[in-house]
């Protein structure tokens, strides 16, 4: 049920055919898939929220981030297929008018509603049909249409991207449940993904937006398929306190306990994503131990990962590990050659400032696998991360060139 898995949460969809009209790709297919989608929540929710930082950002990023200066938020609005981003004046305005008919549907004031959207760049959404489908979703809310508001985001992705689980606090069974989509344009730097964790715990006000900025570095801001930040990414987490546990303060052995179950969905989510990768056939996962510093280590760690040269070595299944080192060294994370240890898929390729003697097939069929596991020990300290990716294919190349038609 994915984004509302947790209790108080329920979604409807529609579909608009918002691609169609945006690219001006002729008449909606019959059977048109659903790209619109309204999550509610039946109580007020503490939600905290990052961004794109990329300075070009779409009307629904500034929209939400003045509404959740509020901190009430009970609804959300989601399309595919448009991006609603340079835009201009009638962006904003069409963004607020999503923002308020859905309001007025679910009995909210505006500034309860965050609004979303994904898609091509520089096109006015078609509120025609937009406006139809907010009727239409709201009307539909179950909490069994969580897997369908997940199909109902994507863009160029293959499969919708959901995770769930539950764990005890206070003596109560607490549910967290959420929803991603990217595929392509994906170097999250919140700080086009779009990512959603609902829970139903009782949590004091404001703690969700003091979790979700270290929950995004360790998780979305961490995984990378092209290089390119969108101009619309957003991250949310949502907390409703449907559960009944006692309210959960900021600093106890509940709160870690949350938040560590928050990340696990969100790594889930975020390998979910890199798997999906724009024409991608591997997924790259690369972990960097003994730098200086957890931040050292995700620097490092998202160096390798997003390397054209990397991505396109284990693509062609090149045991090129040179590549490797290169992106390690060029990646600003403080490093000493001679105390670098390095192996691909469990083969020491490099140690004690050179190269092993390995077998360079063993090598190859370890870059053939589905997923590629690259382990750094930069022997500094005991920082450490991962970070996620995917190879870089001719099939990358042919959708993004094609994108618009």
């Amino acid at each position: 049920m994915a984004v509302t898995f947790a209790r108080g949460f329920r979604a409807g969809t529609a579909a608009c055919g918002i691609k169609a009209f945006t690219t001006g790709a002729g008449a909606i297919p019959t059977g048109q898939r659903d790209d619109l989608c309204v999550v509610h929540s039946s109580y007020p929710c503490d939600t905290g929220g990052v961004f794109t930082t990329n300075k070009i950002k779409s009307a629904s990023v500034v929209i939400d981030q003045l509404h959740l200066q509020h901190n009430r938020v009970q609804a959300l609005v989601i399309n595919s297929g448009n991006a609603n981003a340079c835009t201009g004046a009638q962006g904003f305005r069409d963004a607020l008018v999503m923002a308020k008919l859905a309001a007025d549907r679910l009995d909210l004031d505006p500034d309860q509603v965050l609004v979303s959207s994904t898609g091509v760049i520089g096109r006015y959404l078609p509120m025609d049909a937009v406006k139809a489908g907010i009727v239409s979703a709201s009307g539909a809310l179950s909490a069994d249409h969580g897997i369908d508001a997940a199909k109902a985001i994507m863009t160029t992705d293959t499969r919708p991207k959901t995770a769930k689980k539950e764990i005890e606090l206070g003596g109560r069974t607490v549910r967290i449940g959420g929803m991603c989509k990217g595929s392509g344009m994906i170097h999250p730097n919140m700080a086009t993904m779009l990512a959603y964790i609902t829970t139903d715990a009782e949590v004091e006000p404001g703690l969700m937006a003091r979790l979700v900025k270290p929950v995004a570095d360790r998780s979305f801001n961490q995984v990378t398929v092209d290089g390119d930040s969108s101009t619309n990414d957003t991250f949310l987490i949502l907390a409703n306190g449907a559960a009944g546990n006692a309210p959960i303060v900021s600093g106890t052995a509940e709160a870690e306990a949350l938040e560590a179950a928050i990340l696990d969905i969100a790594r889930e989510l975020a390998q979910a994503i890199a798997r999906d990768g724009e024409g991608a056939t591997k997924m790259i996962a690369v972990r960097v131990q003994g730098a200086e510093s957890d931040d050292e280590a995700r620097t490092a760690a998202r160096a390798v990962a997003s390397s054209s040269l990397v991505k396109t070595a284990v693509h062609g299944g090149d045991p090129n590990w040179g590549r490797i080192v290169c992106a390690l060294g060029y990646s600003g994370a403080e490093l000493a050659l001679d105390k670098l240890h390095l192996s691909v898929g469990g083969l020491v390729v490099f140690e004690r400032g050179a190269g092993v003697d390995v077998d360079l097939s063993a090598v190859r069929r370890a870059f053939e696998q589905p997923e590629i596991e690259i382990v750094a020990t930069l022997g500094l300290a005991d920082g450490q991360a991962e970070a996620w990716g995917c190879d870089l294919s001719e099939e990358y190349v042919r959708i993004n060139a094609e994108y618009t038609t």
